[in-house]
């Protein structure tokens, strides 16, 4: 008998949530950079684990939101987690340590506040979901056994996974446990299928990826990437028209660089990987243009799958 079904993964930024979703899919599905909210939308990526296959939807960070995309992001979190069949909550233990021991960052503590938000969220929803303690290479056990215990005695969780999303330490299990958590049914999706996002949006994060990896110091959370053309030609390959987004003009020179050469890696980066995403040869063409009202315009969010009215 087959299984299929969908597992949302929640957490706050930078929990390692997009990380997660990879390895469990075993392919690219999510974009990772080391800036926090880096996914904006829902991204379901296709796990197969013997008779089961798993539909990961890897959710936006949950954070205490302040602008519009901010409550948009964290509205489809929510809305991933509240229509799936079981929830993974993804905690960076790393975070919660250094907060014990007064060596905590300022996201390390923004993040452990947002767990506590999630974690008041859960209990007033009367929601029981799966904790996964993340990040835990090189952390002594008895201290990954307190943290466990800390959480644990919150109410909201089912049952407890240690793992890490970056190596694969305990994801196996993790993976087992998701399969026999879907309900019986045919498969949604092809085997070989590892990912539901139409293929302009999947190109578009890409770039948006290599743009974050390449200017993320320099560049506030002020840029985003539309797919304005996408063409295959007689030859195979494809022709894809991008433009960057940002709010000013001093950020469009950071995407640009001195003599158009962050620009010219953000392209080859991107097109590298789309090639091979793609299995063609990928011919990107990159804009650059400055639109201050981008993140408060509809068409924008509807691109996403994003909620604008909230």
């Amino acid at each position: 008998m087959t299984r299929a079904g969908f597992a949302a993964i929640i957490g706050a930024p930078n929990a390692g949530k997009s990380t997660l979703t990879n390895r469990l899919v075993g392919a690219k599905v999510s974009i990772v950079t080391q800036k926090v909210q880096t996914t904006r939308f829902p991204v379901r990526g296709v796990a197969m684990a013997g008779e089961a296959q798993i539909v990961l939807v890897d959710t936006p960070g949950i954070f205490t939101p302040r602008r519009r995309l901010d409550r948009a992001m964290v509205r489809s979190a929510w809305a991933g987690a509240e229509d799936a069949d079981c929830v993974v909550h993804l905690v960076d233990v790393q975070a919660e340590l250094a907060v014990q021991d007064k060596t905590a960052t300022g996201a390390d503590k923004r993040g452990v506040q947002d767990v506590e938000s999630i974690i008041e969220s859960l209990k007033a929803a009367g929601k029981q979901v799966i904790l996964a303690l993340n990040k835990i290479d090189g952390v002594k056990r008895e201290r990954l056994l307190a943290v466990s215990q800390r959480l644990y005695e919150t109410g909201v969780y089912s049952e407890v996974f240690m793992i890490s999303a970056a190596d694969g330490s305990g994801v196996e299990d993790l993976r087992a446990r998701l399969a026999a958590l879907m309900p019986e049914g045919p498969w949604l999706y092809p085997e070989d299928q590892t990912a539901d996002i139409p293929a302009r949006l999947l190109a578009a994060e890409i770039t948006r990826e290599k743009v974050y990896l390449r200017v993320h110091e320099e560049l506030p959370y002020a840029a985003t990437v539309d797919t304005t053309a996408f063409e295959e030609k007689r030859d195979g390959s494809v022709r894809i028209e991008q433009t960057i987004l940002v709010e000013r003009e001093g950020q469009r020179a950071i995407i640009i660089g001195a003599n158009g050469q962050t620009l010219k890696w953000i392209g080859q980066k991107s097109r590298e990987e789309l090639s091979e995403l793609f299995e063609r040869t990928v011919h990107l063409f990159l804009h650059v243009r400055v639109r201050e009202t981008w993140a408060e315009e509809r068409e924008a969010y509807t691109s996403m799958g994003l909620d604008f009215d909230v």
